[in-house]
């Protein structure tokens, strides 16, 4: 390890989270976890992937640093990060890893804000893990008050499990967010049957002047995540994830 920020994190991740819990046992939790993203998605939104140790080690140390690695890659190539971002706001934060990558190449601020305590509490660990300025609380994402200038407003892998209704209230608050010169970038799993608020999110986007990308990233795991992908029997070498973005009006 060169020490990095990045390494000196899931360091960190592995310490605690390997200390009272055996790798089979985070690899059972990941199992869990991943059945729970590809057939069971509608438990998501209710909490059920931090509902245990093994699912929340899982997370932690898995599908932690994966988001990370997506969120990093993709405001790279939509530019997200060019000057005159000061902030980032993770809604639906989890545990920092996507808006902590934001924050990162920004040299930005970054605050979480997810409805999980544990949560919310790891997101902590991952910004003072990587040296970041910020903080994250326990709440709900949807009464948040979203900021314009200056600021990015993440939400990653967290829309599609809102409620249609919130979920409805939530699009004209960030188109208008934008607007008023927030960079706004939505991520999600590349699905694989139809998502319909997805259409509608993206066409609203488009028209305002953002973009609805597809990605596919080829990717060199760090060492404990690529033994876990191995374990579980997955295979990440490839990174998927689709993003909506808008840049900001009066950026």
């Amino acid at each position: 390890m060169d020490g990095s920020p990045f390494d000196r994190w899931l360091e960190d991740l592995e310490r605690r989270h390997l200390a009272e819990l055996s790798f089979a046992q985070v690899r059972k939790g990941l199992q869990a976890v991943s059945s729970l993203y590809v057939e069971r998605r509608g438990r998501i939104g209710a909490g059920a992937v931090f509902d245990g140790e093994g699912k929340r080690a899982a997370f932690a140390i898995f599908y932690g640093p994966l988001h990370h690695l997506v969120v990093g890659r993709i405001v790279a190539a939509l530019g997200a990060a060019e000057p005159g971002l000061s902030r980032v706001l993770d809604l639906g934060c989890g545990t920092g890893a996507a808006g902590a990558a934001w924050a990162l190449a920004a040299g930005a601020e970054v605050f979480g804000v997810e409805k999980s305590g544990w949560a919310a509490s790891e997101a902590r660990r991952t910004y003072a893990a990587l040296s970041l300025r910020g903080g994250a609380t326990a709440g709900d994402l949807l009464r948040e008050r979203l900021p314009g200038r200056g600021a990015g407003i993440l939400l990653g892998w967290v829309v599609n499990e809102l409620e249609t209704t919130s979920r409805a209230a939530l699009l004209p608050r960030l188109l208008e967010a934008a607007r008023r010169g927030a960079r706004v970038l939505v991520v999600e799993p590349i699905a694989a049957r139809p998502v319909p608020w997805w259409t509608e999110w993206a066409a609203a986007f488009v028209a305002d002047g953002g973009r609805d990308d597809l990605w596919r990233l080829p990717a060199t795991l760090p060492s404990v995540v690529a033994r876990l992908d191995r374990a579980a029997g997955l295979d990440h070498r490839i990174l998927t994830a689709r993003s909506l973005y808008l840049p900001g009006r009066a950026a």
